[in-house]
């Protein structure tokens, strides 16, 4: 369960990252020379560089989101029950693994029209990264600053999508979450207009009433719809700092409360982190669910041509401000 967006103008990208677990995620930067090792093509042995959140296994980063230096997003997220994948590779094809395809796409493709492209020629093989690491079923989010797509792996293949929303959540398929935003075309950020019955002089009796029925529960149709909604009415003016803390003002509206869902196996669905990349500047932001403070990691701040993986352990200890406390 995720959300992801996508904001051409502005650039920035983000996600939240819901899960009833820890995946031992890390920020995780990749320099330019930090070799990338696939299952079924050559090594990535010089790429372009990236940041974004993962578990590390050994030397390798396994991202579940990420932006590289060009400006380029990708996100993964979680597709039960539609993903296929193959058993085997074809030669006609680009073959590679589910955990391969984030750095396969950041390391070489430098804009949105070069990740189609390359996704135009994917196959996924059913190969997880080792013994323990299970085969997530995923879709993906792709971004820059000149639009998104979505990629779909179904049992024809993988689907692009092109996606004027800018938003991904989960289950169904992407094409049902554009056909079902026309069952809200009527909702508005302004004041409604009484066209139930005009002759009764109906008037609102409070604000942000021209958008009531939209969707407040937690699942992925009722999110995709609230950030698309969202989306295209929040306002970005301000400095890019005050456009950071809108994004994740965005992420909240759709984030999960710990305990306001309970997965069959009983486990409690929370939004783990959010996440927002300004792709103009190369930084990643992110908040943990119990750490709201917005923590950074500077891209451009690493050194870009190093051949070592540089990670950071996320900030998860509340932190308060009182500010009338003496020490």
């Amino acid at each position: 369960m995720c959300t992801s967006l996508a904001f051409s103008s502005p650039a920035l990208f983000g996600r939240n990252l819901d899960l009833e677990y820890s995946f031992s995620e890390q920020v995780a930067v990749t320099p330019r020379n930090h070799a990338f090792s696939f299952r079924h093509r050559p090594s990535l042995a010089q790429h372009f560089a990236m940041i974004g959140m993962a578990a590390v296994a050994g030397d390798v980063p396994l991202y579940a989101e990420a932006a590289n230096e060009k400006g380029l997003y990708m996100a993964g997220l979680y597709f039960p029950g539609n993903a296929h994948y193959f058993p085997d590779p074809d030669p006609q094809c680009d073959n590679l693994a589910p955990y391969e395809l984030i750095p396969a796409v950041l390391g070489a493709c430098e804009t949105l029209a070069e990740a189609r492209r390359m996704l135009e020629r994917v196959r996924l093989i059913a190969d997880p990264f080792a013994p323990g690491y299970p085969l997530a079923p995923l879709h993906w989010h792709i971004a820059d600053a000149t639009g998104s797509l979505v990629a779909e792996p179904m049992a024809d293949g993988l689907r692009l999508y092109d996606d004027p929303a800018g938003v991904l959540t989960n289950n169904p398929p992407f094409p049902f979450h554009l056909t079902r935003l026309s069952d809200y075309q009527t909702l508005s950020p302004r004041p409604p207009e009484n066209r139930f019955a005009p002759a009764l002089g109906l008037q609102p009796y409070g604000q942000g009433m021209g958008a009531m029925g939209l969707p407040g529960d937690a699942s992925p149709v009722s999110r995709f719809v609230r950030a698309a909604f969202l989306k295209a009415h929040a306002a970005f003016d301000g400095d890019e700092a005050t456009q950071v803390v809108q994004f994740f003002h965005i992420l909240n509206a759709v984030s999960m409360v710990r305990g306001s869902v309970v997965t069959p196996e009983g486990r409690l669905d929370e939004t783990t982190y959010s996440c927002c990349i300004d792709a103009r500047n190369g930084v990643y932001y992110y908040r943990t669910y119990d750490a709201s403070r917005i923590s950074a990691v500077s891209l451009l701040d690493e050194p870009l041509d190093g051949e070592a993986l540089r990670v950071f352990p996320l900030e998860r200890s509340p932190q308060f401000h009182y500010v009338n406390r003496h020490i």
